[in-house]
Order: C-alpha cells, then structure tokens, then sequence
C-alpha cells in the first residue's frame, strides 16, 4: 500500500517509483516556498497561458535534473553533507534570495543596473525599462531551490533512493519526484500566466503590468528570502518554530517560517501588485 506520508524502507520498486512521482505531485500543487514564488512569477511575467506552462516547465526541470543528482548521491551514501551543512535551507534562503532580488531587477530596469536610482525608477520604471525574463532565469532558480532540504527530500533520500536495486537506477526516484513536480507547476504556471490575461487589459497594458508583478514578486520576495536566511542562520531556534495544523499533508501539516516567506511573496507582494497595477489601466474590457 501506497504510504505519502510516512514511506518505509524495503518497498518493492514498482511501489517506490510510483510513490515518487505521486510524492513530486504533491509537492508542485501544496504551498510550498522554493516553487511558488518562482513559478508565479515566471507565468505572470510571460503574460500568457502557453509561456506560463512553459516558465514552470523550465523550472521544474531544472528542479528534477537536481533531484535525480541529490537521489544519485544518496544512494550512494553520499549525501551526509545535506546534514553535514548546518541550517542548509537557511543558506538555501539566501542564495535563492540573491537571485530573485537580482533577476527581479533586472526585469524592471533591463540592462539598467543603477544602485540607487530615482524615485519614479524604482517605483514605476518607463515602459522601455521593462525587460521580459529569460529562460534561462527560472531553470537557474530551479537547480538552485532543488537543494533545499524539508520532508520531502527527507523520503527521497533516506527511503526511496536506498530501495532502489543499483547504482544505475539511483537517480530516479528523484527524477520521477521532479517530473511529478513538473506536472503540477506547468499547471499552476498556465494558470498563473491566464490570470495576467484576464484583467480586462489592451496588450502593452498587459505586459507592463505583468511585468511589473513579476518583477516586484521577485525583487522584493529577494530581500524577503534573504532576510529569512538571515534570520534563521542568526536565530535558527526561533526559525524553526512552527505551528502544527494537524493536517496529515506534507507542506500543510505545520505553518512556520517557510509558509510565512511564500504567503507574503505570493499573496502580500505579487497578487497585491497585479491587483493594484491594473487599477492605472482602464483599459478594453473583454
């Protein structure tokens, strides 16, 4: 019998593999703070369903090539320094932090890089500042979150990955748990990358202001993240503490630190802005 949330050692392969990728699902489609800020806003800045399933494609797939790495080094009984490392997700928080605040920029000055700039620039930058994401910008936050290390990489690591039958196959439960992933955040990135269309907006009116959501998601969900880090690398007592919901869910069992860092990315800074930026944009309505 299939166990989501307590797995045990000595599963038969067909089990593990079908516990990894059901495992990946919900991880993509519970709160979780190493994918949905990046995924919200990746979809909102392609203002369009197909470049918002993209955007969560790229994302996932970055998160599932470090995944199968992680699961491989497991296996092989290399994955000590995940432990090794004190307050690895704190690190994690920084450098995904660092990243988000810079790609944040430059969306909303392109290759403007001032460090002190206007009031107007750093608040409204001119439609010819606005600069679309790469791609190549959600498969480096991809690689790089994959590393954090909750419950989730906990069973991968610890259960999934040794029940595998050899070296050769020790990569793909984390592989299987990242396409899982993949999934649910090519869904939530179509959806994401709708809503950016359904604000009653002309087409530059989209843009701007989705590229505005985006940016501001990403540059102040940076120093959000970064503060994080921070603190849980300064106060890792009071950043562990968490309030337990009861509910038999990884990702909503407990509300904590983690939860707080992607409710106010999300819901605080990204949905706030698309709200508020539509609101200059009279615009057709459709």
């Amino acid at each position: 019998m299939i166990n989501l949330w307590d797995p045990h050692v000595g599963l038969t392969v067909p089990v593990v593999l079908v516990t990894a990728f059901l495992l990946g699902m919900l991880h993509g489609i519970t709160p979780d703070e190493h994918t949905w800020p990046i995924t919200f806003s990746y979809a909102i800045g392609s203002y369009s369903t197909r470049r918002g399933m993209l955007s969560g494609v790229i994302f996932s797939l970055a998160f599932t090539f470090q995944r199968a790495i992680g699961s491989e080094l497991a296996y092989l009984s290399l994955d000590h320094w995940f432990t090794a490392v004190p307050h690895l997700d704190y690190l994690i928080y920084l450098l995904v932090g660092v990243v988000m605040a810079i790609a944040g920029w430059h969306i909303l000055h392109g290759r403007h890089f001032h460090l002190f700039g206007s009031h107007r620039m750093a608040h409204r930058p001119a439609e010819a500042a606005l600069s679309d994401p790469r791609p190549w910008m959600p498969a480096v936050h991809g690689f790089i979150a994959g590393w954090g290390f909750g419950a989730f990489a906990v069973i991968i690591y610890t259960v999934l990955a040794p029940s595998m039958p050899g070296a050769l196959w020790g990569w793909v439960p984390g592989a299987l748990f990242g396409l899982g992933t993949m999934a649910m955040q090519a869904l939530a990135g179509g959806l994401f990358g709708w809503l950016a269309t359904k604000r009653g907006l002309d087409g530059p009116a989209i843009r701007r202001v989705s590229l505005l959501t985006a940016g501001r998601t990403l540059q102040w969900g940076g120093v959000l993240f970064v503060a994080g880090g921070l603190f849980g690398l300064f106060f890792p007592h009071l950043a562990d503490w968490s309030w337990n919901t009861g509910i038999g869910v990884h990702n909503l069992d407990s509300v904590g630190l983690p939860t707080l860092l992607m409710m106010i990315t999300v819901g605080g800074i990204g949905l706030t802005t698309l709200w508020r930026e539509s609101r200059h944009f009279p615009g057709p309505r459709r």
